[in-house]
Parts: C-alpha cells; sequence; structure tokens
C-alpha cells in the first residue's frame, strides 16, 4: 500500500492505518514540542499558557483552563473544546484521531480520553496496525478521577462518570454512571437539587 498521504487519511476514518507512517510521525513530533512548551510553563503563566493551547487544539471556547501536565499523542490537534471547560492534573488525550467536549465539562484528575485501538489478531498488531474512534462529551459533564473513556464512545449532556469507572459503550444525557464497565446507576432527578454529597444539603448561600 502506498502511503503518500493515505495513511494520515485513513487515521481519521476508523480504517487500520500504519501509524509509524513517516508524514504522520513528523506532524507528531512537532505537536509534541508545543506540548513539552506548555508543560514547563510556571504558574503565574496563565496567559502563555492560553496561547500555546490556541496553538495546540482544533478549538479551544473561552474560559478553558487546564492543570499541566497534561499528555496527548498530538498535542491537542485533534481536540475541540468548547467554553468553561477545567480540566485537573495529568489529562491523557489519546487524540489520535478528534475529541469533541462540550461547554462547562469538568474533568477530575488522571482521566483518560483514548481514540486509538488496537486489532485482537496478533498478526495485525506484531505489524503495528492501529484504528482511531472519536470521543464525544456533551455540554456539563462531570468526568470522574481516574475514568478511562475508550474509542467511539459518546457521552450525553450533563451526565456524571464516576471515578474510576472505564466507559465502553454510550452513555445517554442526564444520569449518573459508574463502574468498570461503566453503566449507568440512576437518572440525575429533584434529590439531586437539594444534596449535593450524601445528605449534605444545598445551602441558602448558594440559592
Amino acid at each position: 500500500m502506498s502511503r503518500n498521504g493515505q495513511m494520515k487519511e485513513r487515521m481519521h476514518q476508523e480504517l487500520l492505518y500504519l501509524p509509524n507512517d513517516e508524514e504522520i510521525m513528523k506532524e507528531q513530533e512537532w505537536c509534541q514540542e508545543l506540548l513539552y512548551d506548555f508543560n514547563q510553563t510556571r504558574p503565574s503563566q496563565k496567559a502563555e499558557r492560553t496561547a500555546l493551547l490556541k496553538k495546540m487544539f482544533a478549538e479551544l471556547g473561552d474560559n478553558c483552563y487546564i492543570e499541566p501536565p497534561l499528555h496527548a499523542n498530538f498535542g491537542g490537534k485533534f481536540v475541540h473544546f468548547g467554553k468553561d471547560i477545567y480540566a485537573n492534573y495529568n489529562l491523557t488525550l489519546v487524540d489520535d484521531t478528534h475529541i469533541y467536549v462540550g461547554d462547562g465539562v469538568l474533568f477530575g484528575p488522571n482521566v483518560v480520553l483514548t481514540t486509538a485501538g488496537h486489532p485482537v489478531d496478533p498478526v495485525l498488531r506484531d505489524e503495528a496496525w492501529q484504528f482511531n474512534a472519536s470521543i464525544r462529551i456533551g455540554k456539563n459533564c462531570w468526568i470522574g478521577a481516574g475514568a478511562i473513556i475508550l474509542p467511539g464512545v459518546s457521552i450525553g449532556e450533563n451526565s456524571v462518570i464516576g471515578a474510576g469507572s472505564v466507559v465502553t459503550k454510550d452513555i445517554p444525557a442526564n444520569v449518573v454512571a459508574v463502574g468498570n464497565p461503566c453503566r449507568v446507576l440512576r437518572p440525575i432527578g429533584e434529590r439531586d437539587k437539594k444534596y449535593y454529597f450524601r445528605d449534605h444539603k444545598v445551602d441558602a448561600e448558594v440559592n
């Protein structure tokens, strides 16, 4: 198979491709250079961080903040962030293809979003074939600490993914989902408007 630009196209079509293609690796190296610069910034350099993220990401809305270190295969080149997104330490974006994140999403520490997968067949794996499938997260989701979101998964708006969950299939909107594999625990309902944590009530200062 000729590699002249073909592998680069296949990586965004859920087709098997070779990630060690020379053109892909050259592009990835440039993205990693920007990511390195971002991770070396000082806490006081907030403007510099934002400027770098705007270079690194496919899209970056207003008022987004990512705590370094950030880990990303392509430094965010295929990542689309809405506005008002916060990501705690060690967000890992295996962004070999597109990741879409809606407004107001919160990421706990050590969350992993991985678009990349490998064939189960050992011969194909030995030949280094890979495939990618996009991830989509709706607005106002909360992805708990240590959650892992696998290739091709979509999460509906307002949903909460419990800490340590492994999300292997789509999660609907307006639910709490937990576990490995991640399953819907319950819908978000009226009680959640009154109690924010166990039996702790939302007080008058908030209302």
